[in-house]
């Protein structure tokens, strides 16, 4: 999973010249779901984007202090398999997003996600899947930031000892510690 954030004033989406959704101030989302992305990958993200402190605190003025959660801002996620390509000489593929009604799930159930870890579930707003669509964005900053959720790697295994060893790195932000089996 992929995705392209960026900080903004305000971001809307049309269709045919039809507002599907807006926003004010926080930040707007172009996601990318391959086919091999699971639950798993879509929660890491969610999470990911709620808490990046890409935003100033209001009352010390601190810059990248403030994540689009704390301050009560808005997000809009717009679903975008491009970000899911592979280039063939000058040509992109797109063998890699995942299949269209899959996706489609898997985009709704994202933007519940982030809305459960937003404080109002209804700043989560989405754009219209598989419509060829409009995205107007007032860049704050400008700030864009490239998310990629990380690989998730099979056990190794010790040669001859027939024991699989699996260690999982996470940071304090994941809440989760380091584990080794």
């Amino acid at each position: 999973m992929k995705a392209i954030i960026q900080r903004v004033v305000s971001a809307s989406v049309t269709v045919e010249g039809r507002l599907i959704s807006s926003i004010e101030r926080g930040l707007c989302v172009l996601l990318g779901i391959s086919r091999d992305d699971e639950q798993k990958e879509a929660d890491w993200m969610a999470r990911k984007i709620t808490s990046l402190r890409l935003f100033p605190d209001p009352a010390s003025n601190k810059a990248w202090d403030k994540s689009v959660s704390d301050l009560g801002l808005e997000i809009l996620c717009i679903s975008q398999f491009t970000l899911c390509h592979v280039l063939k000489g000058n040509k992109p593929d797109f063998h890699i997003a995942m299949e269209g009604t899959a996706a489609n799930v898997m985009y709704n159930d994202f933007l519940k996600s982030l809305g459960s870890l937003l404080r109002r579930p209804e700043d989560a707003k989405g754009g219209e899947f598989g419509a060829y669509m409009q995205v107007h964005i007032q860049n704050d900053g400008p700030v864009t930031i490239q998310l990629e959720t990380p690989a998730i790697a099979p056990p190794k295994q010790r040669k001859g000892s027939g024991v699989s060893v699996v260690k999982t790195s996470t940071t304090e932000e994941d809440g989760n510690s380091d584990a080794k089996t």
